[in-house]
C-alpha cells in the first residue's frame, strides 16, 4: 500500500508544477483557497482524532499519522511555492511593463528636444 501513497505524491508533485506553469486567475485563486482549508481541516482533525490519522498511515503503509500529516504538509508546501513562484513573476511582468511605459513617457520628443513629457499622475 506504501507504493499507492508513493504514486499519489509523485502525482502532486506533477501537478503542482502544472500548475506552476499554467495561467492563473480568479478560479485558480479559488482552487488554492479550498486546498488551504482543507489543509486547515485535516491539521484540526489531527488534533482531535490523531488515533484515525495514525490508523489511515498504517493503511497506506506509513509507521505514524504525525508523519503521514508531515508528507501532506511537504506537498501542500510544494504547491504553495509553486503558486507563489507564479504569482510573482506575474507581479515582475506587470513591473517590467510599466517601467516601460514610464520610459518612453519621459523620453525626449523626437527630432531633437529636450523636453520631457511629464506623466499625467506623479507621485513624488
Amino acid at each position: 500500500m506504501l507504493i499507492v501513497f508513493q504514486i499519489l505524491a509523485v502525482i502532486a508533485v506533477i501537478l503542482a508544477i502544472a500548475f506552476m506553469l499554467r495561467p492563473g486567475g480568479a478560479r485558480h485563486q479559488a482552487i488554492r483557497r479550498i486546498i488551504f482549508l482543507a489543509f486547515i481541516l485535516i491539521v484540526a482533525s489531527s488534533v482531535f482524532f490523531p488515533q484515525f490519522w495514525t490508523a489511515l498511515a498504517n493503511l497506506v503503509g506509513i509507521g505514524r499519522g504525525a508523519d503521514l500529516i508531515t508528507y501532506l504538509l511537504v506537498l501542500t508546501f510544494l504547491g504553495y511555492v509553486a503558486t507563489t513562484h507564479r504569482r510573482f513573476r506575474s507581479i515582475e511582468n506587470d513591473v517590467t511593463e510599466l517601467a516601460r511605459q514610464i520610459a518612453l513617457d519621459r523620453a525626449p520628443a523626437p527630432g531633437g528636444t529636450a523636453e520631457r513629457a511629464e506623466p499625467s499622475t506623479r507621485r513624488d
